[in-house]
């Protein structure tokens, strides 16, 4: 379910509407006839289609009307309201397929059903009283907000592929199980056996589905590369999207509990939806469990503020992803990289600025949807790009691309090794292992390795730099150019006082210009690897990038338009973006409306005939 299409507006306008009006107690009894509505929407408008519902809306809204404000709708009441709703569903659902309400729905999920083993007539009685008895029950849930939201996101999951709902539940469940474990045992020494269990479980299911075949692949040509021929072995499996945010998301949670620096997660239903909360589900933002599970947990919260931002950033994503990230892929980037030899120096040059727009919106658009859905639906989730390219060194770049991930590197795995406490040969050695782990996060490919490997390198290299005799000397004279005096009374003179030892001498314009313009074409160098399928395409974009040729009859103006549109609006300076967000908060809904508007037609008319999946769907 791509968040480009008109299938995720659908599905979040239905989840924004119910969540919302399941925030009322008494209206819980209104979920059995969104049921209801939601499927008769897309069938035909007919008699019963339209006047069914209708219906069956105002009896049940007089049955939500006899209920006590805060309390939970009586069993009777909840029957009442099922066995109606639940009733006219079943008929619409039988004449347009003869299927009962939930084989519908599994049907549209691709779950194989047991037609041909019950019958028709036995399965749809089957189903359908188990239908109708989990309605029930979830109506008189206590906490139907966070199920109902729960559930969806498994619907979200599942319609990607159904058969990998067990492995994010299975998963979810096992950590919950390992974190309150750990909390509860008094002895350290069982306590790290717990938790190397929990990285033996996530690492594992992460290994077997992204990486079994990778290292079998490596293994069989380091073994050919020595004359033998060891036997083709393959794991014939899809690879669960998602699969690295989910795992490093939950594999937090049990080591954050194990720390100390959280308490454990009492509430099961809770925990499930904190790691499988659908915005950020598939492709990140990683959202640590201390800041998303209090706001699952705590009450709903509305506000009409944090929904306009939502909108607005929906909004900037959209055109991000589809009007310039979409639009470079498909009129120049793959174009590009799947033939270099084709093209000139200047056209492959003009590729690979355009890949690195293109990550960037990309990437960035896809988080700016998801924070925007999250504060529709009452939670925030923390910032993840921080305008990357603006960045002047690597480890500048690092504090601001992809935030969710580079943090979580630092405090779970550049941390535990060591950091920088163990001396400067074993910080080097960190920064290298935790970024070529990083590389290899991203794919199961030597080309992702490569390409994590640079940046650890440019980063120990960077602190070398830095910390440099030379680097220390000018430092100490910034600081003493910097230092400023102060009068005290008790000697009558005037005391100098230098910078802290956190001092940064300030930057030249020119320096900073500098800066930029060569951590930019290092990252856009370092995207190729990333980009490129195998060393081969790799190293024919270099050696065509190398040719120097400068023809372009393939930069087409409005392609040169669409990246300097990309590259330009990613230097507008900070305040100006922040100045049209509080803008688009305050504006009247009338105002707000006709900008969304015309947003939404400018990525119609951007859009391609076929949907661009999101680069970190991969991943």
């Amino acid at each position: 379910m791509l968040f480009n299409t008109l299938d995720y507006a659908v599905f979040f306008s239905f989840v924004f509407v119910v969540s919302w009006v399941l925030t009322a107690r008494r209206y819980a009894l209104l979920l059995p006839w969104f049921a209801f509505a939601g499927y008769a929407l897309s069938l035909p408008r007919t008699v019963s289609s339209v006047g069914l519902p209708l219906v069956a809306l105002a009896l049940s809204l007089g049955l939500s009307r006899r209920q006590r404000e805060g309390e939970l709708p009586t069993a009777r009441a909840a029957a009442v309201s099922v066995l109606i709703n639940f009733s006219g569903l079943a008929l619409l659902t039988s004449r347009a397929g003869g299927l009962d309400p939930l084989s519908t729905g599994l049907g549209w999920l691709k779950v194989p059903l047991p037609h041909e083993h019950l019958g028709a007539l036995a399965s749809n009685l089957l189903f359908g009283a188990v239908g109708a008895t989990l309605l029930f029950l979830l109506v008189r849930a206590r906490k139907l907000r966070l199920i109902f939201i729960l559930l969806a996101s498994y619907v979200f999951y599942a319609h990607w592929d159904w058969r990998f709902l067990p492995l994010i539940f299975g998963s979810s469940t096992i950590d919950w199980w390992l974190g309150n474990t750990i909390a509860r045992e008094s002895d350290p020494k069982k306590k790290k056996r717990w938790l190397i269990l929990t990285a033996v479980v996530n690492l594992g299911v992460l290994g077997l589905f992204k990486y079994f075949n990778f290292g079998v692949d490596t293994a069989r040509a380091l073994l050919e590369s020595l004359g033998m021929h060891p036997p083709d072995l393959a794991l014939r499996i899809a690879l669960p999207v998602g699969i690295s945010f989910f795992t490093f998301e939950s594999m937090s949670y049990v080591i954050d509990v194990y720390r100390g620096d959280i308490k454990p997660q009492k509430s099961y239903v809770e925990y499930l939806s904190f790691v499988a909360f659908f915005p950020h589900l598939v492709a990140g933002p990683i959202v640590r469990p201390r800041d998303l599970l209090p706001q699952l947990a705590g009450p709903a919260r509305w506000s009409s503020k944090e929904a306009s931002e939502g909108l607005f950033l929906i909004a900037l994503g959209l055109a991000k992803k589809v009007c310039i990230g979409d639009y470079l892929a498909l009129n120049l980037v793959d174009r590009v990289f799947d033939a270099p030899t084709q093209y000139s120096s200047l056209e492959c040059y003009a590729a690979v600025l355009g890949y690195a727009v293109q990550i960037y919106c990309d990437f960035s658009g896809y988080t700016d949807i998801a924070i925007g859905s999250a504060l529709l639906l009452g939670v925030r989730f923390p910032l993840n790009f921080d305008s990357p390219y603006k960045a002047a060194d690597i480890q500048d770049f690092w504090r601001r691309w992809h935030i969710s991930l580079s943090t979580w590197l630092r405090d779970y795995l550049y941390i535990p090794l060591g950091g920088n406490r163990r001396g400067e040969v074993r910080t080097y050695i960190n920064l290298a292992l935790t970024m070529l782990l990083g590389g290899l996060w991203h794919g199961a490919a030597w080309t992702f390795v490569v390409w994590g490997g640079l940046h650890g390198a440019a980063l120990a290299v960077h602190r070398g730099l830095t910390r440099s005799p030379l680097a220390r000397a000018a430092t100490e004279r910034a600081r003493e150019a910097h230092k400023s005096y102060t009068w005290d009374a008790a000697s009558g003179k005037s005391v100098a006082r230098l910078p802290g030892p956190g001092f940064t001498p300030p930057r030249s314009a020119l320096r900073t210009a500098l800066g930029v313009f060569i951590t930019f074409h290092f990252v856009c160098a370092c995207w190729i690897f990333f980009r490129a399928e195998s060393f081969q395409s790799a190293w024919l974009m270099f050696a065509q990038l190398g040719q120097l040729t400068t023809f372009h009859p393939n930069l087409h103006p409005a392609v040169l338009g669409v990246l300097g549109l990309g590259l330009v609006s990613h230097y507008v300076p900070e305040a100006l973006f922040v100045r049209a967000r509080e803008t688009f908060k305050r504006a009247p809904a009338f105002t707000q409306a006709v900008v969304l508007l015309w947003v939404l037609l400018w990525v119609r008319e951007m859009v391609s005939a076929d949907a661009v999946p999101f680069v970190y769907f991969q991943f």
